[in-house]
């Protein structure tokens, strides 16, 4: 499968999973608040647990140590069957031990992030947890799954599965509300309410598991137990992942950090809940766009630097960076002239939604940054080298941590989620810096000077795009109008500010005669039926 129609594919999977995701979490944010809403705090903190652990297998040891190692293992007279049997009955068994643990130590987790609620907070916390925290085993199942069917080119069922994951939500969700009703408060849950909300939570996860084996065959493997686990590689995988774990452990400690500190203003403003909801906005374009392009880039960096193209590796670097770049760059100047209602569709009010747009927007000041660094961090696991990227990383978690601090005894708890982000988003831009000068010195020149021209002229296009959306925004009412009156009227305004502010950024793209902007184009062209 070529890079633009693996992309597509990916794409086309991802924006599905990430449009169902933003109403899974609409209706989930209906149902239990988000601004000055303890039960949802408590919620977010319990389903927190088990993805931070997903994001150490995932994010770290899958998906930037095992791909090249499998991809090497394809050569084998076997294909590669051998070291997959080996590695998915180590990761199942490694996975059945940790889940086994984190529910044991479910109170001491629910203290470390959730101790700075109240006492019915954390109470409630701790109830979701016990049904939360067994989704680890198939959420880690999910990953190293879909990360072997990625390293075999079959690039689409791990994008495309989180839609079950999902529906199965949507519909628990909803009939929480039709049995219960909205319920704001961290009082008055009964067992059966925690039971709905948490095991509807954890049975998505199950089916989003299960059924990447429908496409098991798509791959090529024969895999059977195999508990032989000598001869795998793990001396070669451990050293590897030793930095990769310790990258992402870092990062999950900065994070504990910011979700104590930020439990403090759960009754008082944004929150927990607040900041997960904005980060998932944060994510749609960064999910659909630069994980859609970089997933299968990543897999061809690695087959570049297996063969010792040196020089196409750069090339990849430029042309990654340009297609992602005129994506993000538009995708920002739409959610930021349609940051309130967007907001709006979070929150019962629209007082509100500017608690949470200033979240938001904090947040959004990393968003082209963040998509830069996807490239050369991939670039680093390319060449088996873990040890920089937790050496940059350990830099920006370390200013995660002080600017979260600082935030916590500076700022009034009405900005303390505010502060919080913002605070990540500059050690972000930081952590960029710092990659890319890294990056020079281990390869040479990395030939990025023709993206940053694109970039600056995507930023120059973007400009009038999203103040012509701000002006719809004023126009459509602003904050206490129409744009704002409710959550439907909220969605109508949001896609019609985001809309207009795009068109504007594709004219003045023309306008100035942009080269990716052909090759925009024909990516979406990709995922129209029948391309």
């Amino acid at each position: 499968m070529s890079i633009g129609r693996a992309s597509a594919v990916v794409g086309a999977g991802t924006l599905v999973s990430r449009v169902t995701g933003l109403v899974r979490n609409i209706v989930l944010a209906a149902a239990l608040g988000t601004i000055g809403a303890e039960a949802a705090d408590a919620f977010a903190i319990a389903a927190q647990l088990p993805t931070n652990i997903y994001a150490i297998i995932s994010s770290g040891l899958l998906a930037g140590v095992i791909v090249p190692q499998i991809i090497k293992a394809g050569s084998h007279r076997d294909g590669g069957s051998a070291f997959v049997s080996k590695l998915l009955t180590l990761g199942v068994v490694a996975l059945a031990v940790t889940t086994l643990v984190a529910v044991a130590a479910a109170p001491l987790l629910v203290q470390w992030y959730g101790s700075r609620l109240g006492p019915e907070g954390v109470a409630l916390t701790l109830a979701f947890a016990y049904w939360c925290l067994p989704q680890l085993l198939f959420y880690g199942l999910y990953a190293l799954l879909g990360e072997i069917l990625n390293a075999r080119r079959v690039f689409g069922p791990f994008a495309w599965s989180p839609i079950v994951n999902n529906i199965v939500s949507i519909l628990g969700f909803l009939v929480f509300i039709w049995v219960f009703g909205l319920h704001r408060d961290a009082t008055g849950w009964t067992p059966g309410m925690v039971a709905l909300m948490g095991g509807t939570a954890t049975l998505g996860i199950v089916a989003q598991a299960l059924v990447l084996l429908l496409f098991w065959r798509r791959a090529g493997l024969h895999v059977r137990p195999d508990f032989q686990w000598r001869g795998i590689g793990l001396r070669q995988i451990g050293r590897l992942a030793g930095w990769t774990f310790l990258m992402v452990v870092v990062g999950q400690l900065a994070g504990l950090v910011q979700t104590n500190l930020v439990g403090e203003a759960s009754r008082a403003g944004a929150s927990v809940a607040a900041m997960q909801y904005a980060w998932l906005v944060f994510m749609l374009p960064f999910s659909v766009v630069v994980l859609s392009i970089g997933t299968p880039y990543f897999t061809r960096l690695s087959e570049h630097v297996a063969a010792g193209r040196d020089d196409a590796v750069r090339d990849d670097l430029d042309s990654s960076t340009r297609i992602i770049g005129v994506f993000m760059v538009g995708a920002l100047a739409a959610i930021v002239a349609a940051i309130v209602p967007v907001s709006r569709i979070f929150t019962d009010t629209g007082q509100d939604a500017v608690q949470f747009a200033l979240v938001l927007g904090a947040y959004l000041v990393a968003l082209l940054p963040l998509s830069v660094q996807f490239v050369i961090q991939r670039t680093f696991y390319a060449y088996h080298d873990t040890r920089t990227p937790f050496l940059f990383t350990l830099v920006q978690c370390t200013l995660v941590v002080i600017t979260a601090v600082a935030a916590y005894t500076m700022l009034p708890l009405a900005l303390l989620a505010f502060g919080i982000a913002l605070g990540q988003s500059l050690s972000n831009v930081v952590q960029l810096a710092l990659a890319m000068g890294l990056l020079r010195r281990k390869i040479g020149r990395l030939g990025l000077r023709p993206a940053m021209v694109a970039l600056a002229r995507f930023v120059a296009a973007a400009i009038p795009a999203a103040a012509a959306g701000w002006l719809g925004f004023l126009l459509l009412g602003g904050v206490d109008g129409w744009a704002t009156a409710d959550r439907g009227t909220a969605i109508l305004s949001a896609a019609i500010v985001g809309g207009a502010t795009l068109v504007v950024y594709l004219a003045f793209l023309a306008l100035f005669r942009a080269p990716e902007l052909q090759v925009a184009l024909g990516a979406v062209r990709r995922f129209l039926p029948g391309r």
